[in-house]
């Protein structure tokens, strides 16, 4: 749990409190037209901006443990253009070598390029694949949610290069023979794509490390994703907690405080119960990815059970705030949409709990 922080994080957890307050919820209601331009200005002012960048770029590369007190501090708010605060990190780029360095990661990093990542494919067809030609590779397939995809400049694709095996290599969009088949809007409100590549030719240096090792560096950064994630689902926990609390001590139509019935503060506790274990397991696994040790199977853990807990809070609050909470634009509906698409983002549930079993029984892996 958030207890045993160091001075440190305390103040962080603070100044992202009031950095929420003064430049987040202020374009709650009326967004003003740069809101985006002015939240970016006030996180780099603030040093949150850079505290998903390498120190390299004169990022402050913070640790897991910071970042997730950052993240469920802001989400905490429930505010807008969170997204903004937090500069774009390195990700499978992070310790690529020139030509990448200075061609995509360097304005990656300054916001000058939009990156997406390439792994899921169609049910239905076969791997995206490459075949090494002289000084280039050429990839063709298909990627079936592109996460960023319909901005992106480029792609951090999974491609099975022949002979070599997975591998990510980086793929710019506007190559002769990449294609954007659909964009789409998921049930959160982001925007995503599908793209198909034919003979799409790729310079051979565009590969990320060696030929062969993309599959360990894609679940790496999609096990940082899934941190993220747990941690604004604690943080949106803490949010619909807060607000169900005042709801309850409020009176009802006969004057009576509406937590006073037996049926709802069992629910209201229950929803409590799971807040706590979630929020007991991000701090730990946090913690022990900043000591070192390889969190695979507790990340995993620790993003089903955030984000299963998380969509069953936000439903219950519904429940017990009644059909005002259904309409549209009712803050509970808005997090319902945002929060859903999580249980399947980055991993199903069903999926990942297989994987832990497979982590434990079959490799010995991790605390659980």
């Amino acid at each position: 749990m958030p207890e045993l922080l160091t001075p440190e994080l305390i103040k962080l957890r603070e100044d992202c409190a009031n950095f929420a307050t003064q430049h987040l919820l202020i374009h709650s209601n009326h967004p003003a037209e740069n809101a985006r331009e002015q939240v970016r200005a006030a996180a780099k002012a603030a040093g949150l901006f850079a505290m998903t960048q390498p120190k390299a770029f004169g990022g402050s590369a913070a640790g897991q443990l910071a970042l997730c007190v950052a993240r469920e501090t802001l989400a905490a708010a429930n505010p807008p253009f969170m997204d903004s605060v937090f500069g774009p990190s390195p990700g499978v780029l992070g310790s690529v070598q020139e030509p990448l360095a200075t061609s995509h990661l360097a304005p990656l990093i300054a916001g000058e390029k939009r990156s997406s990542f390439g792994f899921t494919e169609p049910d239905d067809a076969t791997p995206t694949a490459g075949v090494i030609d002289g000084d280039n590779v050429i990839i063709n397939g298909q990627k079936s949610y592109v996460t960023g995809g319909a901005d992106a400049d480029f792609i951090n694709a999974l491609v099975r290069i022949e002979g070599r095996g997975p591998s990510m290599i980086v793929i710019d969009t506007h190559l002769r023979g990449v294609k954007i088949e659909n964009k789409f809007v998921s049930l959160d409100g982001s925007h995503h794509a599908a793209f198909s590549f034919t003979d799409v030719s790729v310079p051979a240096n565009q590969i990320i490390g060696e030929p062969g090792e993309g599959l360990p560096k894609a679940m790496r950064q999609i096990g940082d994703v899934r941190l993220l994630f747990a941690a604004q689902a604690c943080g949106y926990m803490i949010w619909v907690l807060n607000l169900l609390n005042e709801h309850l001590k409020s009176p009802d139509k006969s004057g009576e405080a509406r937590g006073n019935k037996d049926v709802v503060r069992w629910h209201y506790s229950e929803l409590r119960i799971q807040a706590f274990a979630a929020r007991s397991m991000l701090y730990r696994t946090a913690r022990l990815a900043d000591s070192g040790e390889n969190i695979v199977n507790e990340a995993i853990a620790t993003k089903v059970f955030a984000t299963e807990a998380v969509g069953v809070i936000v439903d219950r609050a519904i429940q017990l705030v009644g059909g005002t909470a259904l309409v549209e634009d009712h803050p509970l509906a808005i997090l319902y949409r945002r929060v859903r698409g999580w249980r399947l983002a980055e991993g199903a549930t069903d999926v990942l709990k297989l994987n832990i079993g497979r982590g434990i029984l079959e490799l010995d892996k991790g605390r659980i």
